[in-house]
Formats: structure tokens, C-alpha cells, sequence
């Protein structure tokens, strides 16, 4: 239906454990990031993460590592959208400034999801412009 790739570096203030390794949660939150972007593309909307139906830590993610995290939505609901999601390792940082580009991505996370998004204006209405006024 779509997908969404985003790729980002992964900083060395993100480290939380021996060897450079980053925490699972790192990637989930990529995952959310990914996942906004498909709600404004597909609905207009941010929309909000309902849900994880399944988690896989499949590999290591390091401080010094360039990620690719893709979203792809596998169902479209009236207000709800299931998505897939991979977190891949495409750039290794080998210490220090070193890295190195992988000759294959190594996947380390997957997860399917659900977000959820605001209903849409009945036919040939459309929601009022906010104006950045209130009162």
C-alpha cells in the first residue's frame, strides 16, 4: 500500500551498554518516527501508535551504526492501519570515526504494529484550517 524508509546514524551519547550496544528501545522509537511520517502521507495526520503485536530482536544495534528503518502499511482499517517494520544495519561503525559500509544489511529489529488516526470529514466537508488563534 506504501512504505516509508528513513535511515539515521546512531550516535556514541546513545550507548547504554558494553561494546557500544544500544537498547531495544532505540530502534522503537525509530519505528514511531517512521510511522508518524506514514499517517501524515496517507491521512493528513500524525495519527497516534496504538499498539506492538510483535517484537523480534534479531541482531546487535551499536553506537557508530547507520540504520534504514522502513515502515510498510499491510492493512487499512477505518481508523487503523497495521504496519511492518524493519530496523536494518547498512553501516557498521568500527570504532572511534571509523565505519564501513555492510555488503548486506543485517536485520535487527522487526515488529508489526497498529496506529491509529482521527476519522475523515464526511464526504464534501473539511476540517476547519487551524488558525493559530484561540480564544
Amino acid at each position: 500500500m506504501i512504505t516509508v524508509v528513513h535511515r539515521r546514524y546512531v550516535p556514541y551519547a546513545h550507548a547504554h551498554y558494553a561494546g557500544n550496544l544500544v537498547d531495544g528501545a532505540y530502534s522503537l522509537g525509530l519505528f514511531g518516527d517512521v510511522a508518524t511520517e506514514v499517517c501524515i502521507r496517507l491521512d493528513g495526520d500524525e495519527g497516534l501508535f496504538a499498539s506492538y503485536s510483535d517484537v523480534q530482536f534479531r541482531a546487535p544495534v551499536q553506537a557508530g551504526d547507520v540504520l534504514e528503518v522502513t515502515a510498510t502499511v499491510t492493512r487499512m482499517g477505518t481508523r487503523s492501519r497495521t504496519v511492518d517494520f524493519t530496523c536494518a544495519v547498512v553501516c557498521r561503525g568500527t570504532g572511534g570515526s571509523g565505519a564501513r559500509v555492510l555488503p548486506e544489511p543485517i536485520v535487527a529489529v522487526t515488529a508489526t504494529g497498529t496506529v491509529v488516526v482521527p476519522p475523515r470529514p464526511p464526504s464534501g466537508l473539511s476540517a476547519a484550517p487551524e488558525t493559530g488563534r484561540h480564544g
